[in-house]
Formats: C-alpha cells, sequence, structure tokens
C-alpha cells in the first residue's frame, strides 16, 4: 500500500464516523425529549395521588419537592409519591417548571427543553402537562 492510499482510507472513514455521530446525537436528542415526556406523565401521577390523598394540588410555594418530603400539618399526606429525586430533574439537569393554580389546569409542569426557553421545535420542544405527544 501507499501513503496515498492510506490517507485515502483514512478520509473515508472520517466522514462515516462523523455521519454515524450526527446520527447518534439525534437518537440522544430524541431520547432525551421522550424521557421528559414520561417523567411529566410520572409527575403528574404523583400529583393526582396526592390531590386524592390530600384533597387539593401541591401550592407553587410547595412546588414538587412536596410530593417525596411530606408538609408539616398535612394529616393524610401518604407519601413518598416518588421513587427518586432525580425526577424533579429533566433530562436536561434543569428543574421542572411548576405552578398551581395552572394556567391550563389546576396545576402546570413544564421542561423547556433543550434551550431552557419557551416554546422551540425538536429537542428545544417545551413538555408540558398540558400538551399531547
Amino acid at each position: 500500500m501507499t501513503l496515498l492510499e492510506i490517507l485515502v482510507v483514512m478520509v473515508i472513514l472520517g466522514l462515516l464516523a462523523t455521519l454515524g455521530s450526527i446520527q447518534l446525537m439525534g437518537y440522544l436528542d430524541r431520547a432525551k425529549a421522550d424521557t421528559a415526556r414520561l417523567q411529566v406523565q410520572e409527575l403528574m401521577t404523583a400529583l393526582d395521588l396526592f390531590r386524592i390523598d390530600v384533597g387539593r394540588a401541591p401550592s407553587t410555594s410547595e412546588g414538587l419537592q412536596v410530593l417525596l418530603d411530606g408538609p408539616a400539618g398535612l394529616a393524610n399526606w401518604r407519601g413518598p409519591y416518588l421513587r427518586s429525586r432525580n425526577i424533579l430533574t429533566d433530562p436536561w439537569r434543569r428543574p421542572y417548571h411548576y405552578k398551581a393554580p395552572g394556567e391550563h389546569g389546576e396545576y402546570d409542569l413544564v421542561s423547556f427543553g433543550a434551550d431552557g426557553a419557551g416554546g422551540g421545535e425538536k429537542e428545544n420542544r417545551d413538555v408540558a402537562s398540558w400538551s399531547e405527544y
């Protein structure tokens, strides 16, 4: 083999590796968005269980933390309603935004996606309790 042939093969391998990594990053971005959707659904289930037990949704000041650590004075609290504290942060390592009463229902729960700002498309799209997936 000549040096030129080896260089051509290395360039081809480099191009294939680049294309493969681009494709892999697309899968990773979709996986994070899917994880956020699943986490929002799990948090909504925990919020529903809290509401059934206590008779109301957690207030904005109590936040989602109340699903793990029962506040003093709530006799009907039967939690913890979540298995792990990790679910309180979205796949992009930012806390979920919770507001009660919400603008779209009894409460609003949202992750602002990869960019951390409202709106967006693809991996930047918001994942919210009022959205249909």
